[in-house]
């Protein structure tokens, strides 16, 4: 991760894409969202989705996998690079979390980041907080769920008064 400094408003971040299968969404849903929609494909064409179709929790969870497994890979690339990676302090929630269109079996959704706000925080010296617009794209480019996160990531100045 990035320290907060060097965040800019406006970074897009594509974070990876993901396969939705018939067997993983009833997997997901048997366990989470038992929904006859999500578990049986007849009952699916017979309710208002038309057919088999992923629970919303099953795509947020992707892109939660996904976003982690992009923070681990850029943490790793500044370490190669000699840079330390930033820390990350909790998140304080989501807002606007929007499910605009299923996502059937067969889907690909590609999630991509977007830093859209950032201020220095007052409850936490040396750290600030940044809002990241989220959003899935199907393989139609159509827009599936859409959220803003907000993260607390630390300042440079902490990390190197940290270091001393």
């Amino acid at each position: 991760m990035r320290f907060f400094d060097e965040i800019v408003v406006g970074d897009l971040t594509e974070i990876g894409t993901h396969h939705f299968t018939a067997e993983d969404i009833k997997r997901f849903a048997f366990a989470f969202d038992p929904q006859p929609f999500h578990t049986d494909e007849k009952a699916a064409e017979a309710s208002h989705f038309g057919k088999l179709c992923a629970s919303g929790w099953h795509t947020l969870a992707v892109w939660m996998k996904l976003n982690v497994r992009a923070m681990q890979k850029m943490g790793g690339e500044r370490a190669t690079n000699g840079a330390p990676p930033a820390r990350l302090g909790p998140s304080p929630g989501f807002d606007e979390l929007k499910w605009l269109k299923p996502v059937y079996a067969g889907d690909r959704v590609t999630f991509s980041n977007e830093v859209i706000g950032k201020r220095t925080s007052r409850s936490r010296p040396g750290w600030g907080l940044i809002s990241i617009k989220n959003t899935g794209r199907n393989q139609d480019g159509v827009e599936v769920i859409s959220f803003i996160g907000h993260v607390f990531v630390e300042s440079r100045e902490e990390a190197v008064a940290e270091g001393e």
